[in-house]
């Protein structure tokens, strides 16, 4: 019995692409989000915790980016992400 095997799809780079730039403005977005609440922490240590919690925050966004169904999808759902959120940021701000 021969297994069943997908053919790979050609929208990997759409998705990436996706992952990559609009991943980063939400990451952006939400450690500017972060910064807005009021931490009870020096300023320097609530920078170092803003730098440091981006790529995390990029890089979840990058690797679950590929769950999209298509490239399309994975670019209309992130730009409505990142309308959200830089919303909310300007809101608050």
């Amino acid at each position: 019995m021969k297994a069943k095997t997908e053919p790979m799809r050609n929208d990997w780079l759409s998705k990436t692409l996706a992952g990559l730039i609009l991943g980063f403005f939400i990451a952006l977005a939400t450690t500017g989000l972060i910064y807005l609440l009021p931490l009870k922490i020096r300023i320097s240590a609530e920078a170092q915790l803003i730098m440091w919690l981006l790529p995390p925050i990029w890089l979840t966004i990058l690797s679950t980016c590929f769950l999209f169904r298509s490239g399309l999808r994975a670019w209309l759902w992130l730009t409505g992400a990142n309308i959200i959120l830089f919303a909310i940021y300007f809101l608050f701000k």
